[in-house]
């Protein structure tokens, strides 16, 4: 007979970790009483991150005695206590291997339906003082599991668990989590856990990915869990191109067009992608490594990127100094998230400087298909001198058959840029501008500029009424980061860290134009080593789990110390968990 052995409860706190401040609620105490179960919480808990944690299918975490003697066994714990694995139910009956999502149970007069497995992350591993707890978890698919409530009632230690349904598709915690994390992903079994009506929203749009890549026939990689920044891996490495061309664009826009020599095909890039420059220097220094848009439209002939020359820029000065016709430069092959979506919506390119490079190609495209979508170009530049891509723009934009273009210009020149010519309003875009230009609130919108003008276009647009998946963003010199938990971090521009050493392999962090030498004893894993750089970056369990933090490997090759438990696709590495193998490059 399954049974409720402890209720433990909760609330947020700050806890200092690894020098750094965590908001949460990982510590939980039984109570000596009777607790209301209601249809977000029980009363008394929390969740300091409601991002990860918490919500209608997360509202009450179950974990199993019988597992936490496993763990004690396992990793020599003296002991175990309620609540130590974060849980608000400590159960014993209900392994995770005989529970199935959908299953519903009454306890004492709540009623209650299992959703998911737990998606473990770096804080139970500090709660439990291991810091691999996350990936072990998950592992031995003994993860727990999540409770909706489905009617709020009263529970309380010694209530026996009664199951009052099952699911019709009969897919237990265990099988359900390792379908996800595990490198099998059978499509029948996809297929069934996409019958599960209970199943958590999250999980389902996890599965359909997988399932899509199982019926296009893609392989390698987690479709299920990696982030949309590495949605587009592509074979490491660089190759040696010809600079066909150089066009001034502007009073501080140049063009280099990039050819093979032997005039042989290139990879294709997607509307929106970029390449990463391998540049010499002088004096055994290391090389520089800058990523640059693709401005031309789709071509397997040249790549065409397009500079901003800016004081103090090391990699625009050597291109203009030194790079001239005829010139041969090291290439990536074409990569990044930031792409044009195949879809009959209207779509906004709005972009400021030079911003407009990544969303030309994508004009570039559409213009080269002739697209009938709605299309709206939206640039923001100083004045017609420093106004590049004018022409090229509005003759891609003539070719189409529903292209509006509006053009503002913060100081225009009185002698030389005229009014309703060569551009549409003087000043800056804003919410009003945005509304008045008549961009329709069901497109999808390429955002790219300086950092400013993004935050500022971002809280613009969702004023508008876009929802956060219409808004697509690039930004030049990293990501978005995402810390769960941790608060008063402090935004730096990337630098070396303290004491950085003259020896060891080189890591390059290309979008942040970074690079430092491997300090194997300071430094466990690629992502601490960027944390020491305060390069942006993305994780969630730190142990090769759940691969928020799957970026693009440029160059170079690395080691896993602990295994991942799926590795991510040829081209990408999981930098929470991995070490260089000499000198590499990483796309962040």
């Amino acid at each position: 007979m399954a049974r409720l052995l402890s209720v433990n409860v909760g609330l947020p706190r700050d806890i200092e970790w690894k020098g750094r401040t965590v908001h949460t609620s990982i510590w939980k105490e039984p109570l000596t009483s009777r607790c209301w179960a209601a249809r977000l919480n029980l009363v008394g808990d929390g969740q300091g991150d409601l991002a990860g944690h918490g919500g209608e299918h997360r509202a009450v975490f179950v974990y199993q005695t019988e597992s936490a003697r496993f763990w004690k066994e396992q990793l020599k714990w003296p002991d175990v206590v309620y609540g130590q694995f974060c849980e608000n139910f400590t159960v014993e009956g209900m392994p995770d291997s005989d529970v199935c999502i959908g299953d519903r149970y009454r306890i004492g007069s709540a009623l209650f339906e299992v959703t998911q497995p737990r998606v473990t992350c770096y804080r139970v591993g500090i709660r439990v003082n291991e810091p691999r707890m996350a990936a072990l978890l998950t592992s031995s698919g003994r993860p727990g599991f999540y409770f909706r409530v489905l009617k709020e009632g009263e529970v309380g230690a010694d209530d026996e668990i009664v199951k009052v349904d099952e699911a019709g598709e009969r897919m237990t915690v265990t099988e359900i989590n390792a379908l996800l994390y595990s490198p099998h992903h059978p499509r029948d079994r996809l297929e069934r856990a996409l019958r599960i009506g209970a199943l958590s929203s999250g999980w389902k749009r996890s599965f359909e990915a997988l399932l899509s890549n199982s019926v296009t026939g893609k392989t390698g990689g987690n479709a299920g869990l990696a982030p949309a920044s590495a949605a587009y891996p592509t074979t490491p490495g660089f190759r040696s191109l010809t600079v066909a061309s150089v066009v001034v664009e502007s009073a501080d826009v140049v063009s280099y067009s990039l050819q093979r020599a032997d005039r042989q095909p290139l990879p294709m890039a997607k509307p929106g992608q970029y390449v990463v420059l391998r540049l010499p220097q002088d004096g055994g220094r290391p090389p520089l490594y800058r990523s640059y848009s693709l401005s031309n439209g789709p071509s397997t002939l040249e790549y065409r990127i397009s500079v901003k020359f800016e004081e103090g820029g090391a990699a625009a000065t050597y291109l203009r100094d030194r790079v001239r016709v005829g010139d041969v430069i090291d290439v990536s092959a074409p990569r990044g998230s930031f792409v044009l979506l195949q879809s009959p919506s209207p779509v906004v390119f709005l972009s400021a400087g030079i911003g407009a490079t990544p969303v030309l190609a994508m004009l570039n495209t559409l213009s080269s298909q002739r697209s009938t979508r709605q299309v709206w170009w939206l640039h923001a530049a100083r004045d017609g001198q420093h106004h590049p891509f004018d022409a090229e723009a509005g003759r891609l934009a003539d070719a189409l058959v529903h292209c509006r273009r509006y053009i503002c210009f913060s100081k225009p020149d009185a002698t030389r840029d005229r009014q309703g010519v060569e551009y549409t309003e003087t000043g800056h875009f804003s919410e009003a501008r945005l509304a008045d230009a008549g961009i329709p609130t069901q497109a999808d919108v390429y955002l790219c500029g300086p950092s400013r003008f993004m935050v500022d276009m971002k809280a613009a647009l969702t004023n508008l009424g876009f929802a956060k998946r219409q808004i697509h963003t690039e930004i030049f010199n990293g990501l978005e980061s995402m810390t769960p938990g941790i608060v008063g971090d402090a935004i730096r521009a990337p630098h070396l860290p303290e004491n950085h050493g003259a020896t060891g392999p080189i890591v390059s962090f290309a979008r942040s134009g970074i690079d430092v030498h491997w300090d194997g004893v300071a430094y466990q894993s690629i992502l601490e080593l960027a944390e020491a750089c305060d390069v942006p970056v993305r994780w969630a369990c730190r142990t090769g789990v759940c691969h928020n933090c799957e970026s693009g490997l440029v160059s170079g090759s690395i080691a896993y110390s602990p295994e991942p438990i799926d590795k991510p696709a040829d081209g990408n590495l999981l930098i929470c968990c991995s070490q260089p193998v000499g000198d590499t490059v990483i796309d962040l």
